[in-house]
């Protein structure tokens, strides 16, 4: 030993000895054990050590592999489990300080170099040392080495993140465990000023640009995720703290305070300068603006970034109210560091934006910290914040920044600071930020909105509303910066305005409108005449009048008479010296109307928005104030009724003749701009008006409504077939060529209600032209976010088309039908020519009168009149009857021909989009004639249209399951009748499924898609519905459905089997559908029919006869080419079902009498029960209990399965062969127990099982019953469990799931009951085991507890013995809450709660014993739910903490149902509020799962008396005693006040 001990030493010492072999000499050393050296780990530690220090230190040349294997040595020992173990294990070793430097040296050595390859092991060392306490004190004993350290692995990371490679985690990781030991370090220092000079020498500079540098990175794929996500935060939350604890520690507080505050007396100063050495604050902001660590663009980002933080952090550290002084200074002094504190050159946009940033963020801290204390700072300070404040607001109002949001925030925090702040520079604010700023962008425009909102709410808070407008009118009234100016108010702006208005005193805002005037008169109207400029300024300045007048508070019987009568004068005053003068300016030049200059187009505007205005008002106040005079009325008074046909608005405006209205109507109605809008307006305010009249209307009236309608409508005419367009914010003043015509649609679309009366059958017809052609438009204008509320003729047209009035506009309602049928008929044109003689051709037909039957039901006609109108429309009605027969059996005749169109795929979509805009019609509300109208185009699209064999066949697909969606909503329309007046429902019928036999040859491809079988369940649907009502409404019932019956059966699919050909798959399904549907169908109704019904019974049965016939066969057809093995189609199973239960019904009402070639049935003699197909049937149910066990997860196959177990169970008389119900039942726990059933498959089949179950359960005997009892609990035996058979257990936890809810009777009920002892204790036993497997949990434990619970409920009377029910206890006590995914915690969750409240509702003696074990397993509800529902930094998925609502309103809920139990649990209330009150004091739960079980809490403390509150309050420990009385309080304000206030009004 003492040899081997020698030569390492003697090796490692020896310079003969090669480095090399040194190096693996000091490796073999460490790991092997039979190398036995004194204190060898220190010796190899200080050699390695030893060596690296003197090469660094010059004293030794070693080779640069030879320096790296060194490193990667020291790396491997200090990463090492034998280091690590012996640490734990006490022993003590020691690293050299001098390693510490060396290390340091190497970060700068490599922050210099700018390499980052060389220092990856450095870095592991260092990470290995400081992530080991006992060798970390190399640093944390000697602070300057960390901070040197610290230092140089910030700007080594800084470097890292400015260069283009990508970012790893390992520097990351070790500058994060480096700051994490500084700031152990940083605390424990006791000497302020050295902590102080430390971080301002040392780390304040790379501190900062680290910060930056983490935020602003634009992170790549290639970075580490890590470091992005999770590291980059963290040590900027590090960076922060070490400021704070470094620079604004409460010792330097006054450091601070004597170099901030500048009011001291100059000697006292002098005085404390000599004692005070530390100028804190010039010290940091001379680093600050030191440009020298960085580049200088960069240095001044930095700084507009710190700035905020540094202030951020120095008012959590010394904010009180005592401190406010010292806290502004400090401000002022950071805000000196941002160059626009001093504005000598011109700032760059992106400048601009990141100083703004940062004043933002520094008035917001002033804000947010109270800082400003108005009174004080008048009172005590001579108002230097104000000033500084004002100075502040005038350089943003001077260097106007309306593209950058930040500067609209600066000017609205200055607002809230002081609105004083602001006010000399209030006009200059407005202009710039309001009036004259040209905002477009949505980021821009909110916070502008915002700033004004600001401005609005103060001042009317002030009640100085009427000085703010005083200030936006001047502005308004100077010489504009640009032409075209951007609207005053917008639609924002408006709904904050309106607010104010409503708070507002009448007079204030009567007073801002008599300026108003005073500025049109004085200022504008003057000089309007050929200046574009003032014309502007008048439209604006009568846009505010007009939104003023129209959103304040309306005049009513309660208003003061002064109030009234100066409102009557601002209205005479507006018509006379404004409205006057502008109508005579534009009849001096109507000539104009051909080259009209936009100063003309502008006061037209202005005087029709000011007319419309003045009249709506004045009819308003007429209406609603009996105290105003209307000078509307009285005008309308001295008119003659000889007038009335010719009534405008010239004798409703004193001064106004009639021709100098005409000339104003003419020349703003060529103007597509505000004033032809307002004269629509204003014509639909004439309709109003004559309207309300409440004398009787005269035919003067009527011409003059039908004028007026016209108008409005043709008003627009030309401009909406424009093919440009703009979304209008419905703001009338900001109508232009491109907004209006969304502008003059969603008028007239608003008012049609009133409009349609009085308009012409053209009229209408071109509405209903103009509403299709919008919604067929492919080209819609492009809508932004920020103009989602903007109105476009689109967005008004779908809101129509989907409305519930549109259906009540019966004219229009028919005349958008013909337009849609008259377009269809277009796209028919397109795809072939000479198609004049097709159906739908002929039901768009121009000569045909479709609307007269609408229109005559609608016109307003004389006694007289009535007569002859009645008899015309009965001609009219013949005429459009006849057409239609004849258009019915032309379809007919087509299809039985095989004559179609040929469709293209855009044509196809275009019909497409036709049906869509169909569909959204209210079909079940049409008129008869349009209703068949509808039947017969979409019939003819299905019959009489072919898709193009190079045509998508899923595009084909959808086509006709849209026409046969269609046609199915027609079926629940109340014309629906009006169909059998132009063809019999067997030829439809028959024209369908000819058509669909011709159809299906082009669908071989698609025939396993999901799209054909929508394609087949739409057309059982629709066929189902029609059936349906030929039966209901008794339509020719035997005659329509024999004829039906005779065609199925000799369509050719029937004679190309007779001649043995090959069927088509597509055809066999599609022959089955009418088939399958008719048996469905007469089934239902022979089921339905009361005994009394004989002759409909038998006519129903005689039906059904050959249908189930003729069914069976064509199934039998369908399947002969099947082999034996071969599984069974999926798309029959339904159809035998629906076979079988056809055969039974029949059986059952008409079985009696002999069927041909029926044996009498020895088990029943006397009746003859010979099914039709048993073979078939028998074949069935062979095959399906063959393929039964392998379906596994097949949910299709076996929702179809198991329907039609269920149906050939009811009949005892079909088993084939000895095969009994228990044959079934073997099928079924098979398939339970199989690899692919999982819980959700049970859960998703658990109708079908428990249907079939309950018909096993009735036609099995007690001995089969017994048997499938003792196979049940076979399988709940404990062994499955432990030979890995799970699923056998979960198949028998199943079927007593389904056999409870079976009815369960007489022998059978006792057979059941009598064996639940023994299937509780199974239950009990397997939920031991599985717990013990956390997969078992979900897919056994779940399972279990809902059986239990159903156990319990339907065992309420009939378990007798208390501890049956006591050992459900033992299941809930045994199922883990914890370490569970949400979607299982909230199934087991659910469980335990169900059964819980099974025991508490149902077993309420045995309560009255186990009230500790309820408790006790309640009580883990409410833990884990207070556990799962406490506060998180990262909540988690939205669907999860849904899952803990839940349960917690569960919780909730059993409090409640606790608390109704008085006798079992009063005495056990405190033991309850305890337990919460305790948990509560553990963890901060989420508001909401706090409210939940805070709401059941107070059932439970209603349970409590005085004394026991006294108790709580003395045995509960401080902490949960405040805990329990913040909750008591709460009780006692909330929930018992409410319930003594109920139990007051209780008898």
């Amino acid at each position: 030993m003492a040899a081997i001990y020698s030569g390492i030493h003697l090796k490692l010492k020896s310079a003969k000895t090669s480095w090399e072999d040194k190096i693996k000499l000091a490796h073999f050393a460490w790991i092997s054990h039979q190398c036995f050296l004194p204190n060898k780990e220190q010796v190899l530690l200080d050699w390695v050590s030893h060596a690296l220090v003197s090469y660094y230190n010059k004293k030794l040349e070693l080779e640069d592999e030879i320096v790296e294997k060194l490193w990667t040595y020291l790396d491997n020992i200090l990463h090492s489990r034998k280091l690590q173990n012996l640490l734990k294990d006490g022993k003590t070793i020691n690293l050299s300080f001098l390693i510490a430097q060396v290390i340091n040296e190497r970060i700068s050595e490599s922050c210099v170099q700018k390499s980052h390859g060389n220092v990856g092991t450095v870095l592991s060392c260092c990470r290995g040392i400081l992530s080991t306490p006992p060798l970390s004190i190399i640093y944390t004993a000697k602070c300057e080495l960390m901070v040197n350290l610290l230092s140089k692995l910030s700007w080594l990371a800084c470097q890292w993140l400015t260069s283009e490679d990508a970012v790893t985690s390992q520097l990351f990781d070790v500058l994060q465990l480096t700051f994490a030991q500084y700031l152990l370090i940083q605390r424990q220092q006791i000497n302020p000023n050295r902590v102080f000079g430390q971080v301002t020498s040392h780390l304040f500079q790379p501190c900062l640009l680290l910060r930056h540098l983490l935020m602003a990175r634009a992170w790549t794929p290639a970075d580490d995720g890590r470091v992005r996500q999770h590291l980059s935060r963290e040590i900027r939350n590090q960076v922060e703290a070490v400021l704070q604890a470094g620079i604004f520690q409460p010792e330097l507080l006054s450091s601070y305070r004597e170099e901030l505050l500048t009011e001291r007396e100059p000697q006292e100063k002098k005085k404390r300068a000599l004692k005070t050495i530390l100028m804190p604050v010039n010290t940091v902001l001379s680093k600050l603006r030191d440009a020298s660590f960085c580049e200088p663009t960069l240095q001044v980002i930095i700084v507009a970034n710190s700035v905020p933080l540094l202030y951020k952090l120095f008012l959590d550290s010394y904010c009180k109210a005592e401190n406010h002084v010292v806290c502004f200074h400090m401000f002022t002094r950071l805000f000196g560091c941002l160059r626009i504190s001093h504005l000598q050159e011109m700032l760059s946009p992106v400048d601009w934006s990141t100083e703004l940033l940062a004043v933002e963020q520094l008035l917001n801290l002033v804000l947010s910290n109270d800082i400003y204390n108005v009174a004080a700072d008048r009172i005590r300070h001579k108002e230097t914040q104000f000033q500084f404040y004002h100075k502040l607001a005038e350089m943003l109002v001077n260097h106007s920044q309306a593209s950058i949001p930040a500067w609209f925030r600066c000017l609205k925090a200055l607002i809230s600071l002081n609105h004083l702040i602001v006010e000399p520079d209030l006009d200059d604010l407005v202009a710039s930020a309001w009036i004259d700023a040209e905002v477009s962008e949505p980021r821009t425009k909110k916070p502008q909105e915002t700033l004004i909102n600001a401005m609005f709410q103060t001042y009317t808070k002030l009640r100085q509303f009427p000085k703010l407008f005083e200030e936006v009118l001047s502005v308004i009234c100077r010489p504009a910066a640009d032409e075209l100016r951007l609207p005053v108010l917008s639609a924002g702006l408006m709904e904050k305005l309106r607010e104010c208005l409503l708070e507002l005193p009448p007079n204030q805002i009567l007073d801002i409108l008599f300026l108003i005037l005073e500025k049109c008169q004085t200022l504008i109207i003057p000089d309007v005449k050929d200046d574009s400029d003032m014309a502007l300024k008048l439209l604006s300045v009568s846009s505010v009048l007009h939104t003023f007048l129209f959103n304040m508070k309306s005049l009513d019987n309660v208003t003061p008479l002064p109030v009234v009568l100066r409102t009557q004068s601002l209205l005479d005053k507006m018509q006379r010296e404004v409205i006057q003068p502008l109508l005579d300016l534009l009849k001096d030049h109507w000539a104009e109307e051909n080259k009209p200059g936009l100063w003309l187009e502008k006061v037209s505007d202005s005087a029709l928005l000011l007319v419309y205005t003045w009249v709506e008002l004045d009819t308003l106040l007429s209406i609603n104030c009996s105290k105003y005079v209307s000078r509307l009325a009285g005008a309308a008074g001295g008119v003659t009724d000889c007038a009335a046909e010719s009534w405008d608005f010239s004798a409703l405006l004193p001064g106004v003749d009639r021709q100098c209205w005409k000339r104003v109507v003419r020349l703003s109605s060529n103007f597509c701009s505000a004033s032809k809008y307002c004269l629509e307006l204003l014509m639909l305010q004439k309709i109003k008006k004559i309207l309300m009249q409440t004398s009787f209307q005269t035919e003067a009236d009527l011409h003059t409504l039908q004028h007026a309608a016209a108008f409005i409508l043709h008003s627009g005419r030309s401009s909406m077939s424009m093919e440009e367009s703009e979304p209008w914010n419905g703001n009338i003043s900001a109508i232009n060529a491109l907004t209006y015509p969304a502008a003059h649609w969603y008028l007239v679309v608003s008012n049609l209600t009133i409009l349609v009366p009085h308009l012409s059958l053209k009229d209408v017809e071109y509405v209903a032209d103009v509403l299709l052609k919008i919604l067929s438009s492919t080209k819609a204008p492009g809508v932004s976010a920020d103009q989602d509320s903007f109105i476009t003729a689109e967005k008004v047209s779908k809101a129509l088309l989907h409305s519930t009035f549109l259906p009540e506009i019966k004219v229009l309602h028919c005349a958008f039908i013909s337009r849609v049928i008259q377009q269809c008929s277009s796209v028919l044109c397109s795809a072939t020519q000479g198609v004049a003689d097709q159906p739908i051709q002929q039901l768009s037909a121009d000569n045909i009168p479709w609307h007269e039957e609408v229109l005559s039901s609608c016109k307003m006609v004389g006694m007289v009149e009535a007569q002859a109108e009645n008899n015309q429309s009965k001609d009219v009605a013949f005429i459009c009857w006849t057409t239609m027969e004849k258009i019915a059996q032309h379809i007919l005749l087509l299809t039985r021909a095989g004559s179609t169109i040929t469709l293209e795929e855009d044509q196809i979509e275009n019909f497409l989009h036709l049906l869509e805009i169909i569909s959204a019609l209210k079909l079940d509300s049409l008129f008869p004639l349009d209703h068949t109208r509808c039947f017969l185009l979409l019939l003819s699209l299905v019959a009489n249209t072919r898709a193009n064999v190079s045509c998508s066949k899923l595009l084909s697909l959808k086509f006709l399951i849209t026409c046969f969606r269609l046609l199915t909503c027609l079926q629940t329309g109340r014309s629906v009748n009006s169909i059998f007046k132009v063809f019999h429902a067997s030829d439809a019928l028959e024209a369908v499924v000819t058509a669909l036999f011709a159809a299906s040859k082009c669908f071989a491809d698609v025939l396993t898609t999901p799209d054909w079988a929508e394609f087949l369940q739409v057309i059982q649907t629709f066929l189902e519905c029609f059936l349906q009502m030929i039966v209901e409404k008794r339509q020719s019932l035997k005659l329509n459905l024999e004829k039906f019956t005779f065609f199925l059966a000799s369509c050719k699919p029937y004679a190309d089997a007779d001649r043995g050909k090959p069927w088509n798959t597509a055809v066999n399904q599609l022959l089955l559908v009418p088939l399958i549907t008719l048996c469905h169908v007469l089934t239902l109704y022979l089921q339905q029919q009361p005994e009394k019904k004989q002759q409909l019974t038998e006519m129903l049965s005689a039906l059904l006869k050959p249908t189930v016939l003729q069914t069976g066969t064509a199934i039998q057809l369908c399947l002969r080419n099947l082999t034996k093995d071969q599984p069974l189609p999926l798309a029959f199973i339904p159809s035998v079902t629906t076979l079988l239960k056809a055969d039974l019904s029949y059986m059952s009402t008409g079985g009696f009498m002999k069927m041909e070639g029926a044996q009498q049935n020895p088990k029943d003699p006397g009746k003859y029960r010979e099914y039709s197909h048993t073979e078939l049937y028998q074949k069935f149910y062979t095959q399906i209990l063959r393929e039964l066990t392998s379906a596994g997860g097949h949910l299709q196959f076996l929702h179809s399965a198991l329907q039609f177990l269920t149906v050939f169970c009811s009949e005892t008389d079909l088993y084939p062969g000895e095969e009994t119900a228990l044959t079934v039942f073997h099928a079924v726990k098979n398939l339970l127990a199989g690899p692919g059933t999982t819980v959700q498959v049970i859960q998703d089949l658990e109708m079908q099982l428990t249907e079939l179950m309950t018909q096993l359960v009735e036609s099995c005997t007690t001995e089969e019953f017994c048997v499938i009892m003792r196979l049940v609990l076979q399988g709940l035996e404990v062994s499955n469990i432990w030979k890995q058979n799970p699923k056998e257990v979960l198949s028998a936890v199943t079927l007593i799931k389904l056999l409870l809810s079976c009815p369960l009777t007489g022998e059978k009920e006792k057979a059941f009951w009598f064996t639940s002892p023994q299937i509780i204790t199974a239950l009990v036993i397997q939920t031991k085991e599985a717990c013990q497997d956390q997969l078992l949990i979900p897919t056994i434990v779940v399972p279990i507890l809902e059986t239990v619970a159903a156990l319990l409920r339907q065992g309420e009377e009939i378990l007798s013995n208390p501890h049956h029910v006591t050992l459900a206890f033992s299941i809930l006590l045994t199922v883990p809450l914890d370490h569970l995914k949400m979607e299982e915690y909230g199934s087991i969750f659910l469980g335990i709660h169900e059964v819980l409240f099974s025991i508490l509702q149902c077993h309420p003696k045995v309560m009255l014993k186990a009230a500790p074990s309820f408790l006790n397993s309640f009580n883990r509800l409410v833990v884990s739910v207070m556990h799962e529902g406490r506060q998180k930094g990262d909540r988690g998925s939205t669907d999860e903490f849904g899952v803990v609502l839940k349960c917690a309103h569960l919780v909730e809920r059993m409090y409640s149902h606790i608390a109704a139990k008085t006798e079992e649990f009063t005495v056990f209330s405190v033991f309850i509020v305890a337990q919460y009150v305790i948990e509560l004091q553990k963890v901060t739960l989420h508001p909401a799962v706090k409210k939940h079980l805070t709401e059941g809490m107070y059932h439970i403390l209603d349970l409590c008396i005085e004394r026991d509150i006294k108790f709580l309050n003395a045995s509960l420990q401080m902490g949960v005693r405040e805990v329990f009385k913040e909750l008591y309080n709460d009780y006692t304000h909330y929930h018992k006040t409410k319930k003594h206030g109920e139990k007051k009004y209780t008898a």
